[in-house]
Order: structure tokens, then sequence, then C-alpha cells
């Protein structure tokens, strides 16, 4: 089933044109990235998605609901996280996600099940007393991930949901998500310029760029590597055992190999011709790889 489905969607803010015939599919289950540099148009397809704003332009549905025409529809199966969480940092945890369920009319027999359940898959058991004004960034990222899921959504839409955190709470966050992928089986779109995150999390990759949709792709869980070797000679016609997307322009080599233990057979075979390798150079990762011939090319 399709879950989300753009097709030539526009939008412009006076004479300025923030998305240029964006068209996409999204499929029931998917964890999806929505990748692009800051002000590509990954927020303004959020909010139009969610309701929050309409497009100038073309046609959006969730589920089979417009968001012209249906949005209550579309908002009783959307959760939602904006880049700021929508906290009451006067209420406890515990007082907070009650108001939240409430609102979003989760029947009155299944709310204390609900919340509990809820504070204890996003961690959150050991502060369900504290004040979220209390709180750390991290746990407070938690309860705004928690508000978004309390309804039991189809959909969850998480706007830079690590964004501000220290290293481990990042860390936590990421899994976090993919426990909700897993545990609660939600379609989750991951609007993020954070590369790391998409290669991480999700199964495929929508990379906008200046409002415009520049590729749609797999993500591939790999360890593969790529690398700029710079040699002491020019080795035009230079040819290399297990290595991939292998070039040469001079004194320099660009290279892709799986493992670590490949990148050091490369460099015993260089010694081996003779070739010096005077400077090694990771490139990225290959989601990163085509990000940047996306956005830069």
């Amino acid at each position: 089933m399709v879950a989300v489905k753009l097709e030539n969607v526009c939008k412009y803010f006076g004479d300025f044109k923030a998305l240029d015939n964006v068209s996409f599919e999204i499929k029931e289950g998917e964890i999806i990235g929505f990748l692009g540099p800051n002000g590509a148009g990954k927020t303004t397809t959020m909010r139009i998605i969610t309701c929050f704003m309409e497009q100038t332009s073309g046609n959006v549905s969730v589920y089979g609901f417009n968001n012209l025409t249906q949005q209550d529809e579309i908002k009783r199966i959307i959760g939602y996280l904006p880049e700021q969480p929508p906290l009451y940092p006067e209420l406890s945890v515990e007082e907070y996600l009650y108001f939240v369920a409430q609102v979003k009319e989760v029947p009155k027999e299944k709310l204390k099940k609900r919340v509990d359940e809820v504070i204890e898959l996003v961690g959150l058991s050991e502060k369900r007393n504290f004040l979220i004004s209390h709180l750390s960034k991290g746990y407070k990222q938690r309860v705004g991930i928690a508000q978004a899921i309390i309804h039991e959504p189809k959909l969850l839409i998480l706007d830079e949901p690590t964004i501000g955190l220290d290293p481990i709470q990042i860390i936590e966050v990421r899994e976090l998500i993919k426990s909700l992928s897993t545990v609660e089986k939600r379609t989750i779109i991951l609007s993020t310029h954070i590369l790391q995150e998409v290669n991480s999390v999700c199964q495929r990759a929508i990379i906008i760029n200046r409002g415009k949709i520049v590729n749609d792709i797999p993500i591939v869980f790999s360890d593969k590597r790529y690398y700029v070797v710079k040699v002491n000679r020019d080795v035009e016609g230079l040819s290399l055992a297990n290595v991939s997307d292998l070039s040469v322009s001079g004194n320099f080599i660009k290279f892709s190999v799986e493992s670590e233990k490949d990148l050091e057979n490369v460099v015993k075979n260089l010694f081996d011709m003779g070739v010096i390798p005077i400077e090694i150079t990771p490139i990225s990762t290959e989601i990163e790889k085509v990000f940047v011939n996306s956005v830069y090319s």
C-alpha cells in the first residue's frame, strides 16, 4: 500500500519557489531518509504532508486521504516531531503525555496502558515524574518522540530528530527510531541533513536540493569506503586487484574497498609495484558519495 504520494508539488513564498514539481511515493512500512542541505525544501515538504501548510499546486495524499480536503483524517494517522518539540516544561513527563493522549483522542479505556507503553518504549521510565524543564536535551527529544507516537499513528515524521544532541544522545535516539520501526511497525520519514543518520537508520534515501528531487536510492548497508591515494609518481594505466570504482589521474588514485584489510592489501600491492603512497584520504560512505554527486554535480 502507498502511504504517502506527492505529485508535481510546488510551493511559492511570494516570488520564491521553495518546491519545484516534487514527486515521490513512500510504501507502507518503509523507513525513508529525506535528505538535503539546509534550505533545500525538506521542512516545507514535511509541513505540507502533515497539513501544517498547503502547497501552491500539485497533489498530496496520505494513506489515500487528500491533504487539502481531508486534513482531519490525515492528522489522526500522523505523528510529527518538529525540529523544536512542542513541550510544556511546567508539566511532568507523565502529565504531559496524558494531556497529549487526550488531545489526540486516545480512548479513555486505553489511556493509562498506552502512556505506560510509550514511556517504557522511549526509555523514560526513570524520568516519568520529572518536570520536562529539568530534563536534558536528549530526554526532551525522547518526550517529543513519545508525543508523536502516543496515538499509534500509521505514519511518523521526524524533522531533524538529533540536532543539538551530544554523540551519546545521538546514538540513543537513532537506536530508538530503529526500534519504533520494528516494535510498532511504523512508516517513518526521517528528514535530516546528517548523512550518517540516514545510513544507519533508513532503507531508502530521497534527496532534495533547491526544491527539486535529485535522487531516490535504496540504502545498501555496507562497510564500503572510498579513498583517494596520492602517490610519488604518475601511474596512468594502473591496475589494482580487489578494488571497485577505480580511477587514476596523474599521481592520484581513487577506489573503493569493502574493509580496512582490503585497503592494507592495496597499499602493499602499490609498494610491491614501486609506487609509494604519500597520502591516503578517506572520502565517504556510499550514501555520502551519492549525496555529494547529487547536490554538487
